[in-house]
């Protein structure tokens, strides 16, 4: 067996075309194979490590870089104010999703905050200078300037779910419809007559889509759909305690309330304890996303879990499976996808 320090025919370091002779391979095939790309079959990837090893090739990825006018960096650019990440724990685990997939990359990883228009203008001048490869974005709100700007750029990027029914960029979502009606169903099977509804920020599509889900739910269980039943919220617990209170002013006679995130639930719970109602007795509470914040309310609430580090595996693999594909725009043709992801409904006390 050959060791590790075999010198290339050139009598210097082992060149990729020299592993790529010795694997049978074309030279882009040792690059894919190099990149991370999953663009390559197991048995090539297999005999392209073991022509690599064989000939002691060392990738230079600096050079690498120059060469294919790639930084090795993509970033993860949220369109929120940074106090909105650190308390929401949809965003840890996206960002857990997403370091889990480059682990075994030599990605590097930037996060971005992008909340205010100074923010998104220095972002903007960033990215128009190429600084890295490819950007996911989360959290994206329906009249939010960065996809576009990001298409214009020829940027590729990746989001997490999509702003409208006919989005154009590649996407990752969970079920937010399918959710929701899991959530309605389960209160009603539960013998609730008057299901209230705190919405998420309804710029967000996934927000629009769970209202939906939860309007459909009613009509086939039987129910009317009483609009003075859905209180906007914005995914926050200032945001669901606020709606609460809205809420049992216009319909005290509510008994069962769907809130769009775990962390809207927290603060509807407030509300609801203040006005003397008991959970679940007097009223039943279920919450989005099945977060630490489910497990730890008193009582543990009934939740949709989405998987969110999931989704952020998935749109990382396919950000990074556009960057390895990227050539020239004439002849690129990126196959743009929509992913969903399917939600399930865990049943606490608070139900």
């Amino acid at each position: 067996m050959a060791s590790h320090g075999v010198r290339g025919r050139s009598g210097g370091r082992p060149t990729l075309e020299e592993v790529a002779a010795r694997a049978g391979v074309g030279r882009g095939t040792v690059s894919r194979v190099i990149n991370g790309s999953p663009r390559v079959s197991e048995a090539t990837r297999a005999a392209v490590e073991a022509a690599v090893a064989e000939l002691g090739y060392v990738p230079n990825t600096a050079a690498r870089a120059l060469a294919a006018n790639r930084t090795d960096a993509i970033a993860l650019v949220v369109p929120e104010p940074e106090t909105r990440f650190f308390t929401e724990p949809y965003f840890s685990d996206m960002l857990r999703g997403v370091g889990a997939a480059l682990s075994d990359t030599e990605m590097q990883l930037l996060l971005i905050f992008a909340g205010s228009d100074r923010e998104r203008q220095r972002l903007a001048q960033y990215l128009a200078a190429h600084r890295v490869d490819g950007v996911l974005l989360v959290s994206v709100h329906a009249d939010d300037p960065l996809p576009d700007m990001l298409s214009q750029l020829e940027i590729p990027a990746v989001i997490s779910g999509p702003r409208s029914a006919d989005e154009t960029l590649t996407s990752v979502d969970s079920d937010n419809y399918g959710g929701a009606r899991q959530a309605v169903e389960h209160l009603v099977s539960r013998g609730r007559r008057t299901v209230a509804h705190i919405t998420g920020r309804l710029d967000v599509y996934g927000a629009q889509r769970r209202v939906d889900g939860y309007r459909d739910a009613l009509r086939e269980a039987g129910h009317q759909v009483d609009e003075l039943l859905i209180e906007p919220g914005d995914f926050s617990e200032g945001g669901g305690r606020r709606a609460m209170e809205a809420l049992l002013e216009r319909r005290p006679d509510l008994d069962a309330v769907f809130a769009a995130s775990d962390v809207t639930a927290a603060g509807a719970r407030q509300a609801l304890r203040e006005a003397g109602r008991r959970i679940p007795d007097d009223v039943a509470l279920v919450g989005y996303d099945d977060s630490a914040i489910a497990r730890h309310m008193e009582p543990p609430l009934t939740s949709v879990r989405q998987p969110i580090e999931e989704m952020g595996r998935a749109m990382t693999d396919l950000l990074l499976r556009e960057v390895a594909d990227r050539r020239p725009s004439a002849t690129r043709e990126l196959e743009r996808r929509q992913m969903v992801l399917a939600t399930e409904l865990v049943e606490r006390a608070s139900s």
